[in-house]
């Protein structure tokens, strides 16, 4: 009986020419061979073989393409970062195009761009799914991708029509995939807010009672100054130059009711800030903590001691403004310390979406997370449904 062939391609040392290729059986019956890139066990070559495993799991009959000339998929993929790193100055989306990009690179970096068609996006895709994230989050990840070969179309670096050939790849649809459905995000549990509240640090103390009270995003309430708060007024109003939805011309304001004003005003008692300066600061969190160990200290300060924080502004010191990631790390140890359920600060969004639909219409919802369309205030506040459904079972049977 002869030697069943291999359909996973094998990656062999060609003696004469002392370059790389791969060999391989498809479902057919046919036997294929591929030279690769540079020489034996180079970066090229190993690239070149990963994208090959990559376009035979999604297609394993396929015949590729030749085409040589133009630039390759790295040459567009760092001049589109630039571009979006000066489109996306605020919030996470730069980094997300990042991870988004990043098995482009590793996968098709030195393929010519031109070449990039549906099944390499498969590919990328592919890629994706063994990474494991889950089918939204990939959805969402691929589109980032078209959007890039979409700039380079636009800037006459690769032909339309590999932009136009992307679109056609169809999302990943629920129960069709092998990638996983992603966790629904829950609001955070109240009793678990309140018993984190007294392990944080009084700066992100602050920011998580205005984010419990507000509904805020994170980064809302880290950008946040003294200038750009109206107390002239029975309600404050927080008028936002920089915020999430700014590129696209939206205006964002944030309405701070009596609550919200008492965590304000008990933060600045006994703190003189400019009004430009960050209202929230880690910089001055640890300076405030540091002149409070100096006033109770009872001994006098060793020269060693002195020496040390002498030393000290050569290292690196905390920011001025907090970062939403730092927020997080905070109150995930608080969470810790305290021994109660794990919560981020954007599910503290999501459970005063859940309060407020209990309360108010969905419009209402809309305008006070500053929602653009009614749909993600649904989208929030999806936990509030149950409850009002009970009380229309209970009251019309």
């Amino acid at each position: 009986m002869p030697r069943p062939r291999k359909s996973t391609p094998t990656y062999s040392f060609h003696k004469s020419s002392g370059q790389a290729r791969a060999t391989w059986t498809d479902p057919t019956g046919h036997r294929h061979e591929r030279w690769l890139p540079g020489p034996y066990d180079s970066p090229q070559s190993r690239e070149a073989f990963a994208r090959l495993l990559m376009e035979l799991a999604v297609n394993p009959v396929a015949t590729p393409t030749k085409f040589t000339g133009g630039p390759t998929v790295a040459q567009i993929l760092l001049p589109y970062l630039r571009h979006a790193q000066a489109y996306y100055p605020h919030g996470s989306e730069f980094e997300t195009i990042k991870d988004a990009l990043k098995p482009v690179r590793e996968l098709y970096g030195m393929k010519p761009a031109a070449e990039f068609g549906p099944l390499s996006l498969k590919a990328v895709r592919e890629a994706m799914i063994r990474l494991g994230w889950n089918r939204t989050y990939i959805n969402r990840q691929v589109g980032r991708v078209v959007r890039c070969f979409k700039w380079a179309a636009a800037e006459e670096l690769i032909p339309t029509t590999v932009f136009s050939g992307l679109k056609t790849l169809a999302a990943l649809r629920a129960g069709k995939t092998t990638a996983r459905e992603a966790e629904l995000r829950l609001p955070a549990d109240p009793a678990a807010v309140v018993a984190a509240l007294p392990f944080l640090p009084p700066h992100v103390r602050a920011v998580v009672e205005l984010l419990r009270i507000s509904g805020m995003r994170p980064s809302e309430a880290c950008r946040m100054t003294l200038s750009q708060i109206d107390r002239t007024k029975a309600v404050w109003v927080y008028t936002m130059t920089k915020h999430k939805t700014a590129h696209r011309g939206m205006h964002r304001v944030v309405i701070f009711g009596p609550a919200a004003q008492v965590v304000i005003a008990a933060y600045l008692d006994g703190r003189d800030l400019d009004p430009d300066d960050p209202l929230f600061s880690p910089r001055r969190q640890r300076e405030e903590r540091y002149a409070a160990m100096r006033a109770t200290r009872k001994s006098k300060v060793q020269p060693s001691q002195v020496s040390r924080m002498k030393a000290e502004t050569a290292k690196r010191l905390p920011g001025e403004w907090f970062k939403p990631e730092a927020v997080c790390h905070a109150v995930l140890k608080a969470c810790k310390k305290a021994g109660v359920a794990k919560f981020s600060p954007y599910q503290l969004r999501h459970l005063r979406g859940a309060e407020l639909r209990e309360k108010f219409s969905l419009e209402h919802v809309r305008a006070a997370l500053g929602h653009s369309h009614a749909s993600m205030s649904a989208h929030y506040a999806r936990g509030a449904d149950a409850v009002l459904a009970t009380e229309v079972a209970a009251t019309a049977g």
